[in-house]
This record gives C-alpha cells, sequence and structure tokens, in this order.
C-alpha cells in the first residue's frame, strides 16, 4: 500500500498527470522529475512515480548522474528494477546520440554556449583528458570537429600544428579549442593559458582566428577568451 504521505498519480487530477501535462503543454512545461516519472511509469509502494523519480535525481545529483550511473547501480535503487532502469538508460542514450549528431541544434555558433550545447555535454563525461578543435566558415558555420589528443587522466598535451593542420586543409576561417578537465573542475591551470597563447599566435600567422579556448567540467565551463581577454589582444 502507498504511504500516507504519497499520493498516487492515477488520483490526481487528470490535468496534473504527467503525461497529460505533456500532452497538453509539451515537454517543456514538465520537470526533470515529471519527464523521468513518465518513463517509470509506475512508482513503488511507498512512493508514487513522480516521487521516486525526484528522490533517483537528488540521490545521484542531477541528470548527469544519471546518465554516469551504470544499469547494475540503478537496479540497486528501490523501486528500479531491470525494466525501469533499461527504459532510463535507453532514453539517455537517444539524447546523447541526437547531442552528438548534432540534430535539432543550429550550426551557427556565435557564443561560447553555442559550443557547449553541441559538445559540453559529452566532454563532460569523458574519464580522460582530450582536446577537441571546431573548425568553422566566414560566417561561423561549423564545418568539422573531431579529437586532436587523448591523454591520461591528469595531463593534456597537443602540438599546435596538429590543430591547424585540418583547418588548412578545410578552408577554414576559424578554430574553437574545448578540452576537458576529468576532475570536473573548469579552472584553467598556467599551462593551459601558455598553450592558448601558443595557438593564438600560430592562428595569427596562418590567418584563423581563434574564436575561444573552452575548458568543459562536469559543473560548467570556462571561456578562456572571456577570462583572459588580453590574450587575445
Amino acid at each position: 500500500m502507498p504511504s500516507r504521505n504519497s499520493v498516487r498519480i492515477r488520483d490526481l487530477e487528470t490535468p496534473n498527470r504527467p503525461r497529460e501535462r505533456l500532452l497538453a503543454q509539451g515537454a517543456e512545461a514538465l520537470t526533470d522529475g515529471e519527464l523521468l516519472a513518465i518513463l517509470l511509469g509506475t512508482g513503488n509502494q511507498e512512493l508514487n512515480a513522480i516521487q521516486l523519480a525526484e528522490r533517483l535525481i537528488n540521490e545521484l545529483d542531477g541528470l548527469a548522474g544519471l546518465e554516469s550511473a551504470s544499469l547494475h547501480e540503478l537496479c540497486e535503487e528501490p523501486g528500479i528494477g531491470l525494466a525501469k532502469a533499461a527504459r532510463i538508460k535507453a532514453a539517455l542514450a537517444l539524447a546523447e546520440r541526437l547531442a552528438s549528431r548534432g540534430e535539432g541544434i543550429p550550426a551557427k555558433v556565435s557564443s561560447p554556449e553555442d559550443f557547449v550545447a553541441l559538445f559540453g555535454r559529452q566532454m563532460a563525461r569523458l574519464s580522460r583528458e582530450e582536446v577537441w578543435v571546431v573548425w568553422v566558415n566566414a560566417r561561423n558555420h561549423v564545418i568539422g570537429h573531431e579529437p586532436l589528443y587523448r591523454g591520461s587522466q591528469d595531463a593534456s598535451t597537443a602540438r599546435v600544428a596538429e590543430i591547424f593542420q585540418k583547418a588548412q586543409t578545410l578552408k577554414a576561417h576559424g578554430i574553437c579549442v574545448l578540452h576537458n578537465h576529468p576532475s570536473g573542475d573548469a579552472t584553467e591551470s598556467p599551462d593551459d593559458l601558455v598553450f592558448t597563447r601558443s595557438v593564438i599566435e600560430a592562428g595569427r600567422i596562418l590567418d584563423i582566428r581563434v574564436l575561444d579556448h573552452l575548458i568543459i567540467g562536469r559543473l560548467g565551463h570556462r571561456s578562456l577568451r572571456q577570462a583572459h581577454p588580453e590574450l587575445w589582444r
């Protein structure tokens, strides 16, 4: 039996049920917990589906934690069996594939947030440090990207020449460099600043704009162009 403090979803007024709200108002009107509740379908003996979803999100520190949790870890959560865990992982995998392909995301970039929208989610989940390069044309439309270097968990180096090699092949007018900090902290290191200066100087010689160097962490991102504009002067 549900606890006295738990209200079953079927006991809610029909317009207040997550599925009905989704149909009537669209997914953007629902909280993360309500969207997850639709995937779960049911709660357990103590919590309804919304309460169970919200508890799961809180215990795993948000959607990022939910995404990084293994199938086994999800199954260990009270009220989350194999079927529910599989639905969660399937939905998150589809979302990741959508983000990785850039579908539904404008190809034109005009701010650090645009680059983060395209690539930040993937990079924040990496367990080792990587350097990615994004190439843009004269109108700031993305014309390609690729991981340039994969390093250890605590170190990353990349030859500046490699960054511009493909940029010249693609006849790119600009690049953006991104790299992740597996520690989760997006604060730049002295080496990051030295590396950024080298990239900017090489870009000036080759007449290729360096739009930014973004550091991606699980807790956020940092634009070195915004934090250190003097490097671009």
